[in-house]
């Protein structure tokens, strides 16, 4: 792929230390719930030579411990990953105890994170994801038995600031995080509220940083590209970044981000449609292979499709046709019929995903009278299937 000479960056991160595994460059793929499944991992660790830390889409803790189908399928890695990265949502301190010790005894992954992040109302409307930090003893007792059940694995955690502006819970999860064993955490800065709209709050990833020295602390929210990285780093003195929408139909942007912390000018990727199209098929291809059907992968990957063609001058029509295709074969003739030599477009590093904000909350009946009481959590509270 084609490169653009850039200025080289004035900063560089330490290693990033995850248990016993060293994460050079300080990088780590988001959980995205229908995204970064194996063959999405392959294209972006691809890109990274391997380097950087890649974590599963969100996994159910009660699904994972019924040995649920899907389930199964989502937590299986390439046996070229390593370190081998689950995140597990789940609102019952038991049922998480039980999948991690399923993870550690069985050998299903090197690395577990827990979701406490997840703004989407189906979870926060049980008590779960970003919702569930508001209950600080819930948020212990959970964290207590993954870390217990993790053994030797070293457990994180990836939340938000809170719920909304008037009840922000991340300096008191840092704490809680800390003082239960884990290793390092990840803060969105947004609240659930904000979801995916606004700007994210790179002073709370800075205040969490101060208030939680004891472990490493990764910023996540608004970056978009490998400078964005930089200057997070540099500006909150946070260990390290995880990025999540920044890369949705971009795999490539992490050997922009490799080559930014490794200090390297010249190794900017700026695809041409060409080479965008030719990841394009080969993206479909992986989920073809690893669902084990050419239709559903083409079919599954159809959501990928606008933000692969982000910028470049492709019609509507075009891009309808694209994202209704259902064979490898109808894909790679519709993007041939494309100006394929076009330039990767100006501005196409910007913004991408979902971006709506201000929704209203939905979270159990009751939740925001005592950020102490457990009461609210019902038995139907762990989801029977994974994703977010």
């Amino acid at each position: 792929m084609s490169t653009l000479t850039t200025p080289a960056p004035d900063h560089t991160a330490a290693p990033l230390r995850i248990g016993p595994h060293t994460v050079v460059p300080p990088v780590v793929l988001a959980p995205m719930a229908g995204i970064t499944n194996a063959p999405f991992r392959t294209l972006c660790r691809e890109f990274s030579g391997g380097k950087g830390l890649f974590v599963s889409e969100m996994i159910t803790t009660r699904a994972l411990v019924e040995r649920n189908e899907k389930t199964m399928q989502l937590i299986h890695f390439d046996a070229s990953e390593t370190p081998r990265s689950i995140q597990l949502y789940g609102v019952d301190p038991v049922t998480v105890g039980k999948a991690v010790r399923m993870i550690a005894e069985e050998d299903l992954a090197d690395h577990i994170d827990l979701n406490f992040g997840c703004p989407v109302p189906k979870v926060t409307r049980k008590g779960g994801g970003s919702a569930l930090p508001y209950k600080r003893n819930l948020l212990r007792a959970i964290v207590r038995e993954a870390v217990t059940g993790a053994g030797d694995l070293p457990v994180t955690m990836k939340m938000r600031k809170g719920i909304d502006d008037d009840h922000l819970t991340y300096l008191d999860a840092g704490r809680i995080a800390v003082e239960e064993g884990v290793t390092a955490i990840a803060l969105h800065g947004r609240t659930t509220a904000q979801h995916y709209g606004g700007t994210a709050d790179w002073d709370a990833i800075a205040r969490l940083k101060e208030h939680v020295p004891e472990i490493p602390v990764l910023g996540n929210g608004d970056i978009w590209s490998a400078e964005d990285a930089l200057r997070m780093v540099r500006e909150t003195g946070c260990d390290g970044v995880v990025v999540g929408r920044g890369c949705l139909g971009r795999p490539w942007l992490f050997a922009d981000l490799v080559a930014a912390f490794e200090g390297r000018t010249d190794s900017f990727v700026r695809p041409t449609l060409r080479e965008v199209a030719d990841v394009m098929v080969r993206h479909a291809t992986l989920l073809g292979e690893w669902i084990g059907d050419e239709a559903r992968g083409v079919i599954d990957f159809r959501k990928h499709v606008a933000w692969y063609l982000k910028g470049f001058a492709v019609g509507s029509e075009m891009r309808k046709r694209l994202a209704i295709t259902s064979s490898l074969e109808a894909l790679r003739a519709g993007l041939d019929e494309l100006d394929l030599d076009q330039p990767w477009p100006t501005g196409a590093d910007g913004p991408r995903g979902r971006t709506s904000g201000n929704n209203r909350v939905v979270l159990p009946d009751g939740w925001l009278k005592d950020p102490y009481d457990c009461a609210g959590i019902g038995e139907d509270a762990e989801l029977d299937t994974s994703g977010g």
